[in-house]
């Protein structure tokens, strides 16, 4: 199938299949005889793939990774689980930061003052940059 159809099916803008094309992710099985692009029906599944492990926070080349060794012969499956260890460490990292910004705007808020006295030298008294 031609890369307008493939964008059909798959619900992605021809625009990121070509750059999933450059990086190595998706690669054509050919040209035609006028230069397009061709895919299999197996690109449809290789996409979904993609799309999974985006969508668990891997990034395009943590994904280049996997699908390397899977285009090699063999199940990424041990190269996922580590990567997905990872995600986890990167999430707990973010919940812990996140809750740290928490207790900075709760620390901020509880002494906000709501009409404070003007300094033409600050922006917002109460920020106290």
């Amino acid at each position: 199938m031609r890369i307008g159809v493939l964008a059909g099916r798959s619900g992605l803008p021809v625009k990121t299949l070509r750059y999933y094309e450059d990086l190595g992710l998706l690669p054509a099985i050919g040209r035609s005889e006028g230069g397009y692009r061709l895919f299999g029906e197996d690109s449809l599944r290789r996409l979904e793939f993609i799309r999974r492990l985006k969508t668990l926070g891997l990034s395009l080349e943590e994904i280049q990774g996997c699908l390397a060794v899977h285009d090699a012969g063999e199940l990424p499956c041990t190269d996922i689980h580590r990567q997905l260890e990872r995600q986890i460490e990167r999430v707990d990292a973010r919940i812990r930061e996140l809750g740290q910004l928490r207790s900075e705007l709760q620390e901020l808020l509880a002494r906000w003052q709501s009409h404070p006295a003007k300094d033409g030298r600050v922006i917002c008294p109460n920020l106290q940059v």
